[in-house]
């Protein structure tokens, strides 16, 4: 029997490993999660482990602003914008300074003809001019703080765009300020209504437009308290306002549009730290289809990324992925607000059985669970209920009680039970004065209580008492228009405290410093070229990956004194760089059970190579395994996030039923387990038509060792696929019988 080789790595995965020496670090604005005293903030391939935090507050709130290119001509762009940032200066008490080489004053203001002339040393600059690029050195002397360039024709133009956006972030890099945009709009210096309270929305997009929605929240009763329009993020970048704003008291969830990412690895570590925080980050990201990833690239300029390994890798960090812009407003806005679950069941209340029907079917197809009430909550519910109505869950009143004191009463005790965390009440149409009624008890009953109260408003209208005054009136009633977007939110709302309540940083755990097997490793690269089978296989070894007993011979001879070692039965296989599809050549022999066979095999794996004129290092004869389920597990790497990690169904079923998951490095056991969850084809792993359960565990620690090899060996690894893995029965372990490796 084959022993197991598991129960080794997790434990040293985990290890903090000794510290390497100082590292310099830009300044941040705050230490929250910030490594310890004397432990790199480096990981072993020197990423950092921690996100920055720029010091955004003087961007914000500035104390005083200079406005390069103001005007007040009537008919001049700059006119309007010189009008609405004197507006927004007054609002958060910063003295503005107009700065234009002909006026005297602008607005009344006095203005004055450069950077050099300005009186006081001025937090943030506007730059309305047509190329910033010449007025940075002139504010880097200024010691400005923060600079705004609105000014187009950068990364998202072409080649020649992004040369010039190449040579304005250069000049802003040395600069030491910090810039937004170029490519960026106003959208930061919009009016935000200070009259609401609670926990806000913080907004950020790379398309103006398409912050519009959320931005208008605020005349449904929801607090805005940002804008972070980042353009083309030639300098300042999502990730810089994501972290920044995960660490603000004020937001309670943190909406995105992006079109794409400036650095794969800052997203992550923003996102990180946005979820040690326990502050939800919602976003849309463009970019599922090859149209929208081309579109979004000529507008900002950016890398979309491959879509697959963007959507992982949100998962991975907790950041919520959805699809609409009504999505976005209704996901944040819920997650905003809403307190901490008591519970993760979800009960449906409706005054129509069939009302209550349809949404439980949608929501339990969406996951939510909606657990059966007890017979003694049943029993307490018939009181106000009629016999004859099913009050388990979905719960059906009928109508009848909604319009009297009964209502409150059943709202009340579905609330009280303990199975249940969230009371949706989807109202299709308004039927006044019970719709009045019920919304009003609806209110009522979430202000008294912990748990969530959604109320789905299906009328199209909108403009009813109920709905405009009563519903949108709470700050406890989590209010939609649709049933899909209730059901997105709640999910959302669920799973972000379910993730969060147990999140450890992946990041702490990352190892620092090379491991023994990396120094093997190094030995065995062969830079710019594809390993031979069996060079791929001790780079596994290296690793700790097991691989069946094979040797490399070159002759009949020995092939036949190997086969007598390794143990019959045996695979013979054909080994040289150049080789990657070996079966589809021929190259392949299975089930050898004699000398015979041994002479024949080689003498015709060696004519092939011969005739198709592929050079071989020589012929493996391995031990053949064949009892297992065939898995694939690999490492590519992505334009964002460099080097990923792939699990999925072996063998030709990885390329016919693309049933694979995708994690970014470090992840930890708990993620690995979770890939495997993702599979279409999990079950085979379980046992299926009497075959045993495989050796799941064995399995988790291959996919970690193959984490440490992409995290160690960084980009010098273009490429790793054990295909198949063979995932033998519970207990046994796991064999890798092939292995192809590309160094580069």
């Amino acid at each position: 029997m084959l022993g197991s080789t598991h129960g080794t790595l997790t434990t040293d995965f985990r290890a903090r490993v000794e510290a390497c020496g100082e590292h310099p670090r830009r300044a941040v604005h705050s230490t929250a999660g910030s490594p310890s005293e004397g432990v790199p903030d480096l990981d072993v391939s020197g990423r950092p482990l921690h996100a920055d935090v720029p010091d955004l507050d003087r961007f914000f709130r500035p104390e005083s602003v200079a406005v390069i290119g103001a005007s007040d001509a009537e008919g001049r762009p700059n006119t309007g914008i010189t009008r609405q940032l004197i507006a927004w200066a007054g609002r958060v008490g910063a003295r503005l300074h107009p700065v234009h080489p002909t006026r005297e004053t602008v607005f009344g203001l006095p203005c004055h003809a450069s950077v050099a002339d300005l009186p006081e040393q001025v937090d943030l600059a506007v730059l309305l001019v047509g190329d910033p690029l010449p007025v940075i050195e002139e504010l880097a002397e200024a010691k400005v703080k923060f600079a705004v360039a609105f000014a187009s024709g950068f990364a998202e133009t072409g080649d020649e765009g992004a040369a010039a956006q190449a040579r304005l972030a250069a000049a802003v890099r040395r600069s030491g300020l910090r810039l937004l945009g170029p490519n960026t709009n106003l959208n930061a210096f919009e009016e935000f209504r200070e009259d609401l309270e609670g926990p806000a929305i913080a907004l950020i997009t790379q398309s103006g437009h398409q912050g519009r929605p959320v931005y208008t929240l605020q005349e449904l009763g929801i607090r805005l308290s940002h804008w972070a329009p980042t353009g083309n993020e030639a300098d300042l970048e999502t990730s810089d306002f994501i972290s920044y704003f995960a660490e603000r008291p004020e937001v309670g969830a943190i909406a995105c549009y992006v079109e794409g990412l400036k650095d794969g690895r800052a997203f992550l570590l923003a996102a990180d730290r946005a979820a040690r925080n326990g502050v939800p980050v919602v976003a849309v990201k463009v970019g599922r289809t090859e149209t929208g990833a081309r579109t979004a690239a000529s507008h900002t300029g950016k890398l979309t990324g491959a879509d697959t390994v963007v959507d992982a890798a949100m998962r991975q960090f907790g950041v919520i992925r959805v699809d609409g812009l009504d999505e976005l407003q209704d996901t944040a806005a819920l997650l905003a607000r809403a307190r901490k679950p008591k519970a993760d069941g979800v009960v449906v209340y409706s005054i129509s059985g069939g009302t209550g029907a349809h949404f439980s079917d949608l929501a339990t197809e969406a996951g939510l669970r909606l657990p059966t009430l007890s017979k003694a909550r049943q029993d307490e519910l018939h009181q106000w209920i009629p016999e004859y109505l099913n009050v388990a869950n979905p719960v059906d009143n009928g109508g009848h009680p909604v319009g009297d004191w009964r209502g409150r009463k059943i709202i009340d005790a579905i609330l009280a039970d303990p199975s249940v965390g969230v009371l949706i009440c989807p109202i299709t149409g308004p039927f006044p004065p019970m719709s009045d009624r019920l919304a009003q008890d609806l209110v009522d009953a979430a202000a008294q209580t912990e748990k969530l109260v959604c109320v789905v408003w299906g009328s199209p209208v909108g403009t009813e008492e109920a709905y405009r005054t009563t519903l949108l009136g709470s700050s406890r009633v989590a209010t939609f228009r649709t049933f899909g977007n209730c059901i997105t939110a709640v999910r959302a709302y669920l799973d972000h405290h379910r993730f969060t309540s147990g999140y450890r940083s992946p990041f702490e755990d990352a190892p620092r410093t090379p491991s023994p097997s990396y120094r093997k490793a190094q030995a065995l690269m062969r830079p710019g070229q594809q390993l031979s089978e069996h060079a791929a296989k001790q780079l596994l070894r290296a690793y700790g990956i097991r691989v069946p007993r094979e040797q490399l011979v070159t002759s009949a001879a020995a092939a036949v004194r190997a086969a007598g070692l390794v143990g019959y039965p045996v695979v013979m296989k054909a080994s040289g760089p150049q080789l990657a599809h070996k079966t589809e050549l021929g190259l392949v022999k299975v089930g050898l059970t004699s000398a015979s066979q041994i002479r024949d095999a080689y003498r015709e794996l060696t004519d092939i190579a011969r005739y198709e004129e592929i050079p071989l290092d020589g012929i493996l004869v391995c031990q053949m395994v064949e009892r297992g389920v065939e898995m694939v597990v690999g490492v590519t790497q992505d334009q964002l996030f460099g080097p990923t990690v792939t699990v999925g169904l072996g063998g030709v079923l990885v390329e016919v039923l693309h049933d694979a998951a995708v994690r970014v490095p470090p992840f930890g056991e708990d993620q690995a387990r979770a890939m495997l969850r993702e599979l279409r084809g999990h079950a085979l792993l379980e046992g299926v038509r009497g075959a045993p359960p495989a050796d799941v565990d064995a399995l988790v620690e291959v996919v970690l060792r193959v984490q440490r090899m992409a995290l160690e060996l960084g980009d010098e690894l273009s490429e790793l696929d054990i295909n198949p893995l063979m995932v033998l029965p519970r207990g046994q372990g796991a064999v890798a019988l092939d292995a192809l490796a590309v160094c580069r």
